[in-house]
Formats: structure tokens, C-alpha cells, sequence
């Protein structure tokens, strides 16, 4: 099956086999709120596996080796294959072969699960350590939201506004890499006021968020309220110069530092995962309305 639609008390989800990726999110009144994909940026939601943003030279070193490893990983390139479907859930799965290991040295199995309930769609991922050394590993989520949510609303009516206030400073990127200073946080106490201008140095990164929720809205029209838990960083992002879409991406991960260049299982953000144990990370979607 290359794609599988999830029913509950009026809202959808699409998920597709290619990348396990969330495709469409619909709520009560139809309304599409998740990026369809158009030229600014064919991607709706990947999963971002076994790593997060880019590497230094787009190379993974691993015990003296260097293996070519572009940006975010091969999981959302990758078919994976279902694992369980019904009405409300499906669940994927995606194990190492050998096109991986040119990649990526490790043996593990990737399963991402979908459960749709009243007004809320939960991920699931889980990652299994199915070798025999420690599994170094990075993942994140990538929804894109249509920006703005009601066409006729201007972008600059939205915010972003977490369930704390957060004032540790963010990080930015250069050529994709993380820069090494900090730089003070555009969030006044626990709102985030959006504007394009917001993403000309590419992604608003919270490499230490207080907060496992954010609400995005409008005071009219359809809200969105995420929520995760397992993962230690948080990457707002919409395309330089203006694209008609806002990445809210939870990850366990971040990208290469710009002077590191060593071992991938010594790079910041890695989680290491034993053999034969497990790590399992999880976000949800709840959708709204405001009057």
C-alpha cells in the first residue's frame, strides 16, 4: 500500500509508505493545515534519522572510516514498510541493509507509529539497537504547517506561543552548519511574534527550550498545539526570503558544529543507544480553532 488515510471524529491524516511521512493533516471543517509539497519545498513532514541537520563535509566518521551522509539522514528518502494499519493508527518500519550501511555502519530497526484520536494526532518513534556495539543515532520531526493557516489572514497575525517563558538565547546556522556563539532570543517571554525577516539567518533553533509545548495561531481560524516529549532541542524554520509554510520540528540532534569535524558518536546532540536496548521519542498535533 503506498498510502494509508486515518479517520476520527472528523480529522484525517495521510501518511505514505515513502519516508513514513505525514502527508496531509485535515480537521473538522476540512481544512488542510500540513505544507502540500509545492516548489518552495517538496517535503510535507520528514522524519529526520540518523541525523539531524548536516554534518561537516556531508561525511559520517566512524572508527577511522568516512561515509557520505547528506543532510537529515536517508530515513525520509527511504520505503518503509507497514507494520500494522487500521482505521485510527498505522505503524512503519525501517531496518538497516546493506544501500544503509554504505551510509551508516549500524545495525537498527526504525519504527515510527501514527495514532489519530479526537482532535489530536500522535507520533511515536522508536529506535532499536539490533547490533552488537552502541548505536550512536539522531532524530527529529519536520512538520510544515500551512503558513499562513487562513489565506486571508497576513503571516505577520501569527505567533508562536510556548507553554513557558524562554529566555536562553538560540542558535543559528551558516551553510547549514551550527555556529559556535549564541545569539539573544527573538521570544519575548513566552511568545514568538512571526515575520519572514525572522528566518533570514535560516533556522530559530532552541537548543535548550524550557518548554515541551507550543501553540500556533492566529486569535481566529485553525490553531495547532505540539508537543513532545524525549527530545532536548526545538528548530522553527520557514525557507530564507519567504515561503508560504512554518517548520515547528522537536529533534534529538542538532547539526555539526562548525569546527567539528571527529567521531560521529562524539558529536553534540548523539544519543547512544545499547544493544538490544531501545529509545523511544513521541510528539503530538492537537487541532483547533480560535473564534
Amino acid at each position: 500500500m503506498e498510502q494509508l488515510t486515518l479517520h476520527a471524529d472528523g480529522i484525517s491524516a495521510t501518511i505514505v509508505g515513502q519516508g513514513a511521512e505525514l502527508v496531509s493533516l485535515r480537521d473538522a471543517d476540512g481544512t488542510e493545515l500540513l505544507w502540500q509539497a509545492g516548489p518552495a519545498w517538496r517535503r510535507h513532514s520528514p522524519v529526520l534519522f540518523p541525523i539531524v541537520g548536516r554534518l561537516k563535509g556531508d561525511r559520517l566518521r566512524h572508527r577511522g572510516q568516512s561515509y557520505p551522509m547528506t543532510q537529515h539522514g536517508f530515513a525520509r528518502d527511504r520505503r518503509f514498510a507497514w507494520a500494522g494499519q487500521g482505521p485510527t493508527s498505522c505503524v512503519l518500519v525501517l531496518t538497516d541493509d546493506a544501500e544503509t550501511r554504505t551510509h551508516y555502519p549500524f545495525a537498527f530497526r526504525l519504527t515510527i507509529g501514527y495514532d489519530l484520536k479526537p482532535r489530536q494526532l500522535g507520533v511515536t518513534f522508536e529506535i532499536a539497537n539490533t547490533g552488537d556495539q552502541p548505536l550512536p543515532a539522531s532524530i527529529g520531526a519536520h512538520p510544515a504547517y500551512n503558513w499562513p493557516l487562513l489565506p486571508e489572514l497576513p503571516k505577520e497575525a501569527y505567533r508562536l506561543t510556548f507553554a513557558d517563558n524562554e529566555p536562553a538565547p538560540v542558535r543559528r546556522l551558516k551553510d547549514g552548519l551550527l555556529l559556535p556563539a549564541s545569539q539573544p532570543t527573538p521570544i519575548e517571554g513566552k511568545t514568538l511574534p512571526l515575520s519572514e525577516k525572522l528566518f533570514d539567518d535560516d533556522a530559530v533553533i532552541l537548543d535548550r527550550p524550557a518548554s515541551t509545548s507550543v501553540r500556533y495561531a492566529a486569535g481566529r481560524g485553525p490553531a495547532i498545539e505540539m508537543s513532545w516529549q524525549g527530545f532536548n532541542e526545538l528548530g522553527i524554520w520557514s525557507k530564507p526570503g519567504g515561503a508560504p509554510f512554518l517548520c515547528i520540528e522537536p529533534w534529538h540532534g542538532i547539526a555539526s558544529p562548525v569546527d567539528f569535524d571527529g567521531e560521529f558518536a562524539d558529536k553534540p546532540g548523539v544519543m547512544l543507544i545499547e544493544p538490544g536496548a531501545k529509545r523511544t521519542l513521541s510528539y503530538r498535533i492537537a487541532v483547533g480553532r480560535e473564534p
